[in-house]
């Protein structure tokens, strides 16, 4: 561990996966958006193993939630997004397709959330836009977080760029994040790698660390 001004600077994963200062985020894993993908199941059991390696570890986890608002509250660029989306050219012709209740907003049955973790709900990308997650992870004084979830060029990768800009060290699970379009999840890992914020891992591997932290508590 990198020490200075008082600091440690994790360089390696282990030095990262400790559970007093790394949560898991498990972003926007829900019903109707891992049906989308036709390797959705793969990714769940991907995340599934993650989720459970963080839970024995003692990790604190949260999900993130994408929600929508109703149409006659969708501002120009949520009704803008929602046609270019849903390849409509009329306002009256789009739906929003994730109201808070509805079951396609759910959790996958296969992940959901124990009374000790938390869902953060939000209708932008980020998973820290406009929600309490960067609040709650100051409070709890935790200065890295592991991600994994659908979908890495949608919503991912804005959410790691804008930790690392709120000061994290974010760490993507690689196998463990799902693409709708394989090409452009492939350039948004490379550009992340690029800007050199964040570390990056696999399920295994992470899993490993995170069991392994229990044991040197």
């Amino acid at each position: 561990m990198e020490r200075a001004f008082g600091m440690d600077i994790p360089r390696t994963m282990e030095e990262a996966c400790d559970p007093r200062r790394m949560v898991l985020l498990v972003y926007d894993m829900q019903v109707g958006i891992a049906n989308q993908l036709p390797h959705g199941p793969e990714v769940t059991a991907r995340v599934g193993e993650v989720l459970s390696a963080a839970r024995e570890g003692g990790f604190r986890v949260f999900f993130s939630r994408h929600t929508s608002l109703p149409k006659e509250l969708m501002g120009a660029s949520q009704l803008r997004q929602a046609m270019a989306w849903q390849r409509v050219d009329k306002v009256e012709e789009v739906v929003s397709p994730f109201p808070p209740e509805a079951p396609q907003t759910q959790i996958v049955p296969e992940l959901s959330p124990l009374p000790s973790e938390a869902v953060s709900d939000k209708i932008a990308m980020s998973a820290f836009e406009g929600t309490f997650l960067d609040v709650a992870l100051r409070d709890l004084g935790v200065n890295s977080f592991a991600i994994c979830g659908i979908a890495t060029e949608i919503g991912i990768e804005p959410t790691v760029r804008h930790g690392a800009d709120l000061g994290y060290i974010p760490v993507v699970v690689e196998d463990a994040c799902g693409a709708g379009d394989e090409a452009a999840g492939k350039r948004s890992l490379e550009s992340l790698r690029f800007a050199g914020d964040a570390m990056f891992t696999d399920a295994a591997n992470i899993g490993s660390l995170f069991r392994k932290a229990v044991a040197s508590a």
